[in-house]
């Protein structure tokens, strides 16, 4: 059994609270970060009216609407995204470009947007002949995992069988109610292992809601709270080493924070007793092969076996069908 403390000496190094700029992107995890190399994430804050251009160079991406929804223009291509009121009242419709497309974000709603953009690198950076796909939100799967505690909701809008056209980018969004913990048991894809493991790095994008709140997304985003009076939903990350690589990141999780993994055993993710908890997930990694394989610390594997049995959280899923 690993029992090594936690004390999350790397939280500088792979966790990003929230801290948006003046202008721009006002979450932006890319390779400029030191150690990151395979995929991306960007987040807008869009005013009515307030729009945000760019040009994927050298990846592809999917843009997820999380609170508000947008249009998107792209050369002689209009999509309108209808997006959600926010990350916990269900899916949302998703739209796939290919490397090199260029592209404008416009919120033509009447209420502030949040509009995220999850990237993966690309070996070929004309696209590769790629289609882009609009995914509509009642065709975005939704599947119920483990069981009592450990329940949660994953929406899979970005994996292979749902976008099988992509040619690195996996991403999912996963709901944890409040009190639980997903992620768990902590597993790691950071090695190559074909049929077993994958090899991945993975961000987690979070955001969270006080329990009973209705539509808190859209309320103006500032680290420290989401509420007029002042309280803080928040959540717990941990990520750990294997296998002789060190990572130790232990934190407090807030709506707009992000943690990195680029190796080691991840989890739980644990949503805290009066706040649900949303992780919008972005992998991608070396290999060849689009695919997500992972493994269990075997410390706690066996915990598996005791969901038989045990019925799912009564309150999943949150939005959208089983």
């Amino acid at each position: 059994m690993n029992h090594t403390p936690r004390t999350g000496v790397d939280n500088d190094r792979w966790f990003h609270p929230f801290a948006p700029k003046g202008e721009g992107w006002a979450v932006e995890i890319t390779d400029a970060v030191d150690g990151w190399q395979h995929t991306s994430l960007r987040v807008a804050l869009l005013e009515p009216g307030a729009i945000i251009d760019h040009t994927l160079t050298g990846e592809e991406a999917v843009v997820v609407p999380l609170v508000g929804g947008c249009r998107v223009d792209l050369a002689g291509t209009t999509y309108e995204l209808t997006g959600r009121g926010s990350v916990f009242a269900g899916p949302s419709d998703t739209l796939y470009l290919p490397a090199g497309t260029r592209l404008t974000l416009t919120n033509v709603g009447e209420t502030p947007a949040r509009i995220a953009l999850c990237g993966a690198r690309v070996e070929d950076e004309t696209g590769g002949g790629r289609e882009v796909v609009h995914l509509p939100a009642d065709l975005v799967p939704v599947e119920l995992r483990g069981a009592g505690q450990c329940s949660r909701e994953v929406r899979g809008f970005a994996m292979p069988d749902t976008l099988p056209g992509a040619e690195q980018i996996l991403a999912c969004e996963v709901i944890t109610p409040a009190g639980g913990w997903s992620s768990y048991p902590p597993h790691k894809h950071d090695t190559d292992r074909p049929g077993e493991e994958s090899e991945l790095e993975e961000i987690y994008y979070f955001e969270t809601q006080s329990v009973g709140e209705v539509d808190v997304g859209r309320a103006p985003l500032t680290r420290g709270t989401d509420r007029a009076d002042g309280r803080q939903p928040v959540g717990y990350q941990q990520v750990y080493g294997a296998h002789g690589r060190d990572i130790d990141v232990l934190v407090e999780v807030t709506t707009g924070d992000t943690v990195l993994v680029p190796h080691g055993w991840h989890g739980p993710a644990m949503a805290a007793p009066d706040a649900d908890l949303y992780y919008l997930n972005v992998m991608a990694g070396p290999g060849p092969e689009r695919v997500w394989l992972i493994c269990d610390d075997p410390a706690h594997g066996e915990i598996r076996a005791t969901w038989t049995g045990q019925d799912v959280n009564g309150r999943l899923p949150v939005g959208g069908t089983r």
